[in-house]
């Protein structure tokens, strides 16, 4: 069983946000990281987006927590799967947000779905089916992500739920786990410039 489900969307933090919980956890926190270097997760999480009955447990089975998308879009499903887990909303600047996602995400996702990746298209018809799939469109998405981020909080009760961004740092998640804080600063990673060198995007031009 999941201890920790992760209910914010890509680009709130949420490859900083498995890096910390798999230390605090011990084990390996679920992120789009594990779909991409597990291809067999394909199949079942296309199986997810297209409708159809999933075993929760046994696709989260190797996982102590999970975070980011696709998982972040399916938060309902797996908190009720999962009734004793924190849920982590991982939150930040709408704007900021926007910015990050067109910049990493959002032209990754064009990009390689031109190039024929059925993953990729998969992630694209959730991204209709469950945010929205207007990604060059500002307040289309803006709206989308407060829609989800709403849905969130109102779907789960508050001593489930942390709401959390990445300048709380360790403290709030240790509160809510029980768990000593680490001595060491917390995690930052996956910066655009990151995301952008290891999908083999180009380098942002001013």
């Amino acid at each position: 069983m999941l201890q920790v489900v992760g209910a914010g969307v890509g680009r709130t933090g949420t490859h900083s946000l498995k890096i910390a919980l798999e230390q605090l956890l011990g084990g390996t926190c679920h992120h789009m990281m594990e779909v991409i270097v597990r291809p067999e997760e394909v199949p079942v999480w296309t199986d997810a987006i297209d409708g159809k009955q999933i075993d929760w447990d046994a696709l989260m089975q190797p996982y102590t927590a999970q975070v980011d998308w696709p998982g972040a879009s399916f938060w309902p499903e797996l908190t009720k799967a999962n009734p004793d887990a924190l849920v982590i909303l991982s939150v930040r600047d709408p704007d900021d947000w926007y910015t990050s996602c067109t910049n990493t995400i959002f032209e990754g996702l064009d990009m390689m779905v031109e190039q024929g990746n059925p993953w990729m298209a998969a992630m694209l018809r959730l991204l209709g089916e469950r945010f929205s799939d207007r990604l060059d469109e500002r307040d289309a998405m803006l709206a989308a992500f407060e829609k989800h981020n709403d849905a969130v909080r109102a779907g789960v009760p508050a001593e489930r739920l942390l709401e959390w961004t990445t300048a709380d740092g360790w403290e709030p998640i240790c509160e809510r786990l029980g768990v000593p804080v680490p001595a060491e600063p917390f995690p930052r990673t996956n910066s655009t410039v990151e995301f952008r060198e290891m999908v083999g995007m180009p380098p942002l031009t001013d």
